[in-house]
């Protein structure tokens, strides 16, 4: 099946000799895909398509009318992507014979939680692109009237303030209000993105886990989980950090060996977040920050980075595989990142000073610091 967003192109071929059955183009719907599945598949039928924005909605819908669904990659069938004649009945003919020659570089599935994971974080990072994209307005704003902020942080409370205030001419003014209008909206968009991610990772000891590495809150944490999903499919670091286009690309001819920058491959968004979670550990002073200094100081700041990145998935992947948290994390810092979760997921704040009921000791208030032995 060649899926499109509006149209399925779809070719049956008989298994025994490949010869074409059916040939039939239909809606993408709901209706009209359980119409070709109700009369066209079987027990016994094996079903092909490109992994795409709506192929796992199709998946489970076509999953109780086939014996079997393969998701292929789109980036490693040749076949399709280098043909010279390349139409919709072509893409589809040649799925369906990839799939009986069991030559079709199959993607992993994952399963319903990871799916609803993975929608959840994307939505965080579509959030925070519209975020960035109205401070870069605010921004331009300001520098088309040669303005320069008083305050280093022009979104904290004393710049917001004096954005408000500022005195620009009507069609400024407007542009100002209306984005900041748009941000407190996006603001609150995603307190309701980062309090469902709570409460998702709260009762997840995986996500506990992770969150013991440093640099890692609960929304880097639940995106790496969305995008590795199971720790069993990969056999080493080494395959998971491919996985997240964190390695270097390779060329080679004969005795010539070329590398090159990051591939880049796999989920834009994970990869991103990790190489903002290993912008923060410059200054840490665990082996991770020593790491990251002895880097930026040999090759540069960037390289840094990314190398700081890559071990970040290593040490997740060893770390979900032998289900064990970071041996040098810090317990304040850990304790602390757990306590914003338990606080978003169920509002519950920890009250300091004795239990209800109980007096305060007599020293309370005057500075003299109690034990208890």
């Amino acid at each position: 099946m060649d899926v499109h967003k509006r149209v399925v192109e779809a070719v049956v071929l008989r298994a025994e000799d490949g010869r074409i059955l059916h040939r039939e183009r239909f809606a993408c719907t709901r209706e009209e895909l359980v119409r070709f599945a109700t009369k066209r598949l079987g027990p016994k039928a094996r079903v092909a398509l490109e992994a795409t924005t709506n192929t796992w909605s199709i998946v489970e819908l076509l999953r109780p009318y086939t014996g079997e669904l393969v998701v292929s990659n789109p980036m490693r069938t040749r076949a399709i992507a280098e043909a010279k004649v390349k139409t919709d009945k072509v893409d589809a003919l040649v799925l369906a014979q990839l799939l009986r020659a069991d030559f079709l570089p199959r993607v992993w599935q994952p399963d319903g939680m990871t799916q609803a994971r993975r929608r959840l974080t994307a939505r965080r990072a579509s959030l925070v692109s519209d975020r960035t994209r109205v401070k870069n307005r605010i921004h331009a704003v300001l520098h088309q009237r040669l303005m320069e902020p008083p305050v280093s942080d022009l979104f904290g409370t004393k710049g917001m303030r004096w954005l408000q205030t500022l005195e620009l001419d009507a069609a400024g003014r407007l542009a100002i209000d209306s984005e900041l209008r748009l941000l407190r909206q996006i603001e609150i968009e995603m307190k309701a993105v980062d309090e469902a991610l709570a409460v998702d990772g709260y009762d997840d000891p995986r996500v506990r886990l992770l969150m013991t590495l440093p640099g890692v809150d609960v929304a880097v944490a639940q995106t790496l989980l969305a995008t590795l999903g199971d720790i069993q499919r990969f056999k080493d670091p080494d395959a998971a950090a491919s996985y997240m286009g964190l390695v270097p690309s390779t060329r080679q001819s004969a005795e010539h060996c070329y590398h090159g920058p990051i591939t880049k491959q796999g989920k834009g968004q994970a990869r991103w977040m990790l190489v903002q979670a290993a912008q923060h550990l410059s200054a840490h002073p665990g082996p991770l920050g020593v790491f990251f200094r002895r880097l930026a100081k040999k090759k540069n700041r960037n390289v840094a980075v990314v190398a700081t990145a890559r071990k970040l998935v290593t040490i997740a992947w060893h770390m979900l595989k032998n289900n064990e948290p970071y041996r040098y994390a810090i317990p304040r810092s850990t304790e602390t990142k757990l306590s914003r979760m338990r606080v978003k997921a169920t509002g519950e704040r920890r009250r300091t000073g004795p239990p209800t009921g109980q007096p305060r000791p007599t020293a309370y208030g005057s500075g003299v610091r109690t034990r208890t032995v």
